[in-house]
């Protein structure tokens, strides 16, 4: 019956109207007497085909023009409605491949409650999951429970994003880390987590504020490194807003150094104030592999490390970067080519501030200047003190300043004079020496002032090793 009616009323204006003339009068017209829904109907047909019309008085001409006018705005306003939602899906997409998805949500909370609609806040949640935002993807879900609480497994969806909410520490010491958003579908396959637009893949390490991850940029699949810095996790909510800034300044500076030795910056952002920089995925290993007595590289490598390093950071310096953490575990070393680069512009002076280390210093001081261990202002003289200890330490398995504690050894960088390397290493030749020993001089102004020069004179230390040992210039 319901398939007749269909068939019957398809596409076609129905008007519903009483015809019993008991309740009902009639109206006089040319053909004779008619009811009112009669006159609508015969008006709206009129109408519709184009042909004029006159009614018989101003009364019916006024019902059936008021009837018209109704029908026709509950059509536009249905085909307006109809517009609407399309509309709103298709930004909804839109947005949600820019990644902006608080805006994508928006706009699919504004389309009908329909399956077509649940498959894409569904998708939404997806994304909201990728990204570790477990609550907002818990929202999603909970909108389509709403209306179809057993639509595909988001029972199961809504369970886990409460869980991984209380469970997931973003970017801290926890083993998940950002690992914790990977995502099993329905099918069995596995979604991995996204932070931006990178997908991230495993861990690699981890770092001073947070943990390393080997990521892939899937538009142009680009693998690449993403440190992480729980910036929540370091600082109080008062200055987040001031870190940030701060944080994408440095990244910014660090981002414009476009130099052989320096490890290439290819994107920052944050999300749920995890900061992250994508940069130059490389090969190889840190220097802390080659600090030690009994893993030095040969001599003629280390002067090589060390002329590339003054070379990369001359070219810093005269773009008014400074490092300010020099050490071996921020210089990469690929034992195939010889080559190495460093790593970790701009960072330093955002953990300066962190909270979990005021009145501390990162890590040890061991490879700090004798201006910043006073708190002093810097310049890229601190930046070739610290080359300088590294190349001690490459060169002879020691350091030149010791203390049994932080504040002793702080002391002693500052005010005693740095154990002769030829002590700790008697081989080592006396132009070398001589080099390293003017490298880590107290006083800024009786240091290499340059990264160049500094680069010139190791040259010249090769130059004149080389025909003794019979070393030749390959790495």
């Amino acid at each position: 019956e319901i398939d007749e009616y269909s068939y019957i009323f398809e596409n076609k204006i129905v008007l519903v109207g009483d015809t019993w003339e008991v309740t009902h009068d009639k109206f006089n017209t040319p053909v004779g007497p008619v009811y009112g829904v009669e006159i609508i109907a015969d008006t709206i047909n009129t109408l519709l085909n184009g042909a004029p019309l006159r009614p018989a008085s101003m009364a019916i001409e006024s019902i059936a023009t008021f009837a018209l006018l109704y029908i026709l705005s509950e059509q536009s306003q249905l085909t307006s409605a109809a517009d609407s939602a399309e509309s709103n899906r298709m930004l909804g997409l839109a947005y949600q491949g820019q990644g902006q998805l608080d805006a994508a949500f928006d706009k699919y909370r504004r389309c009908p409650r329909e399956e077509s609609t649940f498959e894409l806040v569904y998708n939404l949640g997806l994304d909201y999951e990728r990204k570790r935002q477990f609550n907002k993807a818990q929202t999603t879900y909970e909108l389509i429970a709403e209306t179809d609480p057993k639509f595909r497994d988001i029972e199961k969806r809504i369970k886990r994003c409460e869980a991984m909410e209380d469970a997931v520490l973003l970017g801290g010491s926890t083993t998940q880390g950002l690992l914790g958003g990977t995502i099993l579908n329905e099918d069995g396959s596995v979604e991995k987590p996204m932070l931006g637009r990178y997908q991230v893949e495993k861990e690699l390490g981890q770092g001073a504020m947070g943990i390393v991850y080997l990521g892939t940029d899937p538009k142009i699949n680009r693998s690449v490194a993403i440190k992480t810095m729980a910036l929540s996790n370091e600082f109080d909510a008062s200055e987040l807003d001031e870190v940030k800034a701060r944080f994408f300044r440095e990244a910014e500076s660090a981002g414009r150094l476009n130099h052989a030795g320096i490890v290439g910056i290819y994107d920052a952002g944050d999300e749920s104030d995890l900061a992250y920089i994508a940069m130059e995925l490389l090969k190889g290993y840190d220097l802390d592999a080659h600090i030690k007595a009994d893993q030095l590289l040969p001599l003629a490598q280390v002067l090589r490390i060390g002329i590339e390093c003054a070379e990369a950071l001359d070219y810093a310096h005269q773009q008014k970067v400074v490092h300010r953490d020099i050490k071996p575990s921020n210089i990469m070393y690929d034992p195939d080519t010889g080559s190495v680069k460093i790593t970790d512009f701009g960072i330093a002076r955002i953990t300066d501030s962190s909270k979990t280390r005021t009145g501390t210093v990162l890590g040890t001081p061991n490879y700090m200047s004798p201006e910043q261990c006073m708190g002093k202002k810097v310049d890229g003289r601190a930046d070739l003190f610290s080359l300088g200890v590294v190349l001690y330490q490459l060169c002879s398995g020691a350091l030149p300043f010791k203390g049994e504690s932080m504040a002793t050894l702080m002391y002693a960088i500052v005010n005693d004079p740095p154990i002769d390397i030829k002590t700790v290493n008697p081989d080592i030749p006396p132009t070398v020496r001589k080099v390293i020993h003017n490298a880590i001089g107290k006083k800024p102004d009786k240091r290499y002032q340059s990264g160049k020069k500094l680069a010139a004179h190791l040259r010249v230390c090769l130059e004149r090793l080389e025909p003794q040992t019979g070393e030749v210039d390959e790495p």
